[in-house]
Formats: structure tokens, C-alpha cells, sequence
């Protein structure tokens, strides 16, 4: 075989080659990416979602807080000697709790509790162990007036809408009159006082509203 015939059939071979060339590697290629999607690893599905633990997500020891209105007046202070909020109910929980709320009309609301459970802005407050709430109606430039007080091992006060509400026996003292009951439902708003079960009391003469 001559040289000039050596190299005519390397050229025919290289042009064979390189019209074959682009198929080979468009395959190699196809060949590669399935290899991939095969050994690649399925997007994991979504799931379930976690339940919320009813768990507090901080603390706080020996600590008052205090809440103002829109016009910057003092709204209401919280007291206590331990608190831990909840942040699935959006809650605090106060040991040794004391609440004090400010009406707009200058009433004064003192509630005291071993334990208490309040809301965010602490308009609804519900008290257990040795329960107190004791409204001090001063208006302004004005004496007192009778003083009203609820005790019970649980009370339910709305501190904002002025109610106290309880389905455990309670004893309110107003004034010098004295009740007890074993359900209980105050609205200071519509001046209704409703007493619920064994109901017994003492009026005593000259005795005012609430």
C-alpha cells in the first residue's frame, strides 16, 4: 500500500467519523441526562404539618407590664411573679397576678389571683385560687362610692366591657350588703347583677345601687 493511498483512506475515514459525530455525542448526551433523573432523588412530598404545642416561648420573673390607650393615658398594669406566654393561644399565664385597669371615667379595677391567664391586651383576664376583683368607683373630683367586691376560686373578668362572670360560687360584698351564690353575672354597664343556684344575702338599710 502506497503512502498516497494510506492516507486517502485515513481522510475517508475521519469524513465517515465526523458525520457520525454529532449522533454519537446527541446520544452520550440523552444517555447522560436519563442517567441523571434516574439517580437523582424525588423531591420529598410535603408533610403534615407540625401540630402547634401548647408551650411557652418565654419568661419572665418579677416583672409589671403596662398597656396605654390611643391618647397615651395609662390603660392598665400587670403584675406577677412569674409569666410564660403561649403562643398558639396568644396568651400570658402569671403566677401570683395582680391586674390593675384604669376605666375612662376614672374606675379603678383591682384583680388578684394565684393564678392568672390573660389575653393579648389584657382586656379579658381569668383568675383561679384565692379569685378577687374589687372595683373602686372614683370619678373624677368625686368621693367613693360603694365599693364592690367579687371573691371566688375562679373569676372571669372583662375589664373593658365591665363585667365579671363566674360558674363557681362566689361572694360579692358591696358596700355593707353581702351575697353569696354559686354562679354569678355582673354587668356594671347595665347595672345587673344575676345570681345563679343557692343564693342567700344580707341587705343591710340605706343601702345603695352598685
Amino acid at each position: 500500500m502506497t503512502l498516497w493511498r494510506f492516507k486517502q483512506q485515513v481522510q475517508q475515514l475521519w469524513y465517515e467519523l465526523s458525520l457520525y459525530l454529532p449522533i454519537a455525542l446527541i446520544g452520550l448526551t440523552a444517555l447522560a441526562t436519563y442517567w441523571l433523573v434516574r439517580t437523582t432523588p424525588a423531591p420529598s412530598a410535603p408533610g403534615e404539618a407540625r401540630p402547634v404545642l401548647h408551650e411557652p416561648d418565654y419568661f419572665m420573673k418579677r416583672f409589671s407590664l403596662k398597656t396605654y390607650d390611643a391618647e397615651g393615658r395609662l390603660k392598665s398594669e400587670v403584675f406577677g411573679a412569674e409569666a410564660r406566654h403561649y403562643p398558639d393561644t396568644d396568651t400570658l399565664e402569671i403566677d401570683d397576678a395582680r391586674l390593675l385597669s384604669y376605666g375612662p371615667t376614672g374606675v379603678l379595677t383591682v384583680a388578684t389571683a394565684r393564678r392568672a391567664i390573660s389575653n393579648a391586651d389584657g382586656s379579658q383576664v381569668q383568675l383561679m385560687g384565692d379569685a378577687r376583683v374589687v372595683r373602686e368607683d372614683r370619678s373624677d373630683n368625686t368621693a367613693p362610692k360603694q365599693r364592690l367586691e367579687f371573691r371566688g376560686e375562679f373569676l372571669h373578668a372583662y375589664l373593658d366591657t365591665e363585667r365579671v362572670v363566674s360558674d363557681q360560687p362566689v361572694q360579692i360584698t358591696r358596700g355593707a350588703d353581702r351575697f353569696e351564690a354559686n354562679r354569678l353575672t355582673y354587668d356594671h354597664v347595665e347595672q345587673v347583677l344575676s345570681l345563679g343556684g343557692r343564693v342567700r344575702g344580707t341587705l343591710m338599710p340605706g343601702a345603695g345601687s352598685p
